[in-house]
């Protein structure tokens, strides 16, 4: 069996760290300590088997379960050009990669611009025509075509550009009157104890007309985010949108659950982004594991219903309905949840797609009790909620109909 230091160019050890830096590149969390493990490893395995070497590696930088695609497609790009052992690669490659792949997978927009900036410092290290120049991937975007890419498929800089329109992104929800009166001169109802109170400054012998109306004031806003493994790349970008929200308007209360609810309301009212979403973190301890929706669901509605749904709330549920405990107590759940507010809008990026259909257990126990059924995924979607939000109308849309038919 053929070890690293007996292969042709005598250079693998200093492959495996190219690959490690192309990973770390794609977000990958790969440090030091993981290219030494990852040549020590490949030392003691060998490199006679294509398929053992795969998965040599494969043991060593990829920790979770979202991070399998980004490392199968690199390792499949950076390994099967003779070139790249020799760090010789083609401006062009993820390109061509992406075009000639046997199973017809597009390649990840992380890989792609990863691919892209090490290619561009291999280039600038080398003496080549400064005047050609290559782009593999598109890292500038208008916001017509960034409103429209969804959040999956953005790269790194796309992703701080949303990020940035996020924030000027204003939520505005149709103010309702409330119990309480002020006073006004064009009021719709007669004040009589402004009328009393007033006539005392003159004896009683004249009363001067008073008039009140009804205060008026956006309803509550609450919000229940999915952060489970399937909703982790969409629950990041969301977080920045609901720390702009929180600090835009008051009476907004945000939870997060997986396997458990945490209530990350005060942690966001922070007004440094960077802050709001360290503490966010230091909170939580079950991020990107796994979702029980019903069991989370039953926390919220025994703890913090009485005290966040008064005032005839809205609620946003932020999830994909994929349940890890096939829909247990989920349907009664939803159902004091839906009593207990004036709109419950479910927000599934799934919902994207043209082939959706309310198959599983936990779609099929939580849209009965729903009034709104929108897709979640980019940032027109976040827009079009804002429309619906502002506009007055049936508490039920016009689709929830069909949708709770193909649900029954």
């Amino acid at each position: 069996m053929m070890r690293p230091d007996q292969s042709p160019n005598g250079r693998l050890t200093e492959n495996i760290m190219h690959f490690a830096r192309l990973l770390r590149a794609a977000g990958l969390p790969v440090g030091p300590g993981k290219v030494l493990d990852a040549a020590n490893a490949v030392t003691q395995v060998g490199i006679a088997d294509r398929s053992d070497f795969y998965w040599t590696l494969h043991a060593v930088f990829v920790n979770r379960r979202d991070q399998r695609e980004i490392f199968d497609q690199a390792f499949h790009v950076f390994w099967r050009n003779p070139k790249l052992l020799e760090r010789m690669m083609s401006l062009a490659l993820p390109s061509q990669i992406a075009n000639d792949d046997e199973e017809g997978e597009a390649l990840s927009p992380r890989l792609a611009e990863a691919l892209s900036k090490t290619n561009q410092h291999d280039v600038a290290s080398q003496t080549e025509d400064p005047e050609q120049q290559f782009d593999a991937v598109m890292t500038w975007s208008q916001d017509e075509v960034l409103s429209e890419l969804d959040f999956e498929k953005m790269t790194t800089e796309e992703m701080e550009a949303a990020r940035s329109m996020m924030r000027r992104l204003t939520l505005p929800i149709i103010e309702f009157p409330t119990r309480r009166y002020r006073a006004t001169p064009r009021g719709t109802r007669t004040d009589i104890r402004a009328m009393l109170r007033n006539s005392l400054r003159y004896g009683g012998d004249f009363i001067p007309m008073k008039r009140k109306s009804r205060v008026r004031r956006p309803p509550p806003l609450v919000v229940l985010c999915d952060i489970s493994g399937s909703m982790e790349r969409y629950s990041r970008m969301l977080l920045h949108f609901l720390h702009a929200l929180t600090n835009d308007r008051d009476r907004v209360h945000t939870f997060l659950f997986g396997t458990r609810l945490t209530n990350v309301t005060r942690c966001l009212r922070q007004r440094d982004v960077d802050m709001a979403l360290e503490a966010v973190a230091d909170s939580l301890d079950d991020w990107s594991g796994g979702t029980r929706i019903g069991y989370c669901l039953t926390q919220f509605n025994r703890d913090w219903s009485r005290r966040v749904l008064g005032q005839n709330a809205v609620v946003l549920l932020i999830s994909d309905g994929l349940d890890r405990d096939a829909g247990t107590g989920l349907k009664v759940e939803m159902e004091r949840l839906h009593k207990s507010s004036r709109k419950l809008i479910w927000l599934n990026p799934l919902l994207r797609y043209d082939a959706f259909e309310p198959k599983s257990q936990g779609i099929k126990a939580i849209l009965p009790y729903v009034d709104d059924f929108r897709t979640v995924h980019n940032l027109n979607s976040l827009q079009q909620l804002a429309d619906v939000l502002s506009q007055d109308g049936p508490r039920m849309s016009a689709k929830m109909a069909k949708w709770r038919e193909r649900a029954a």
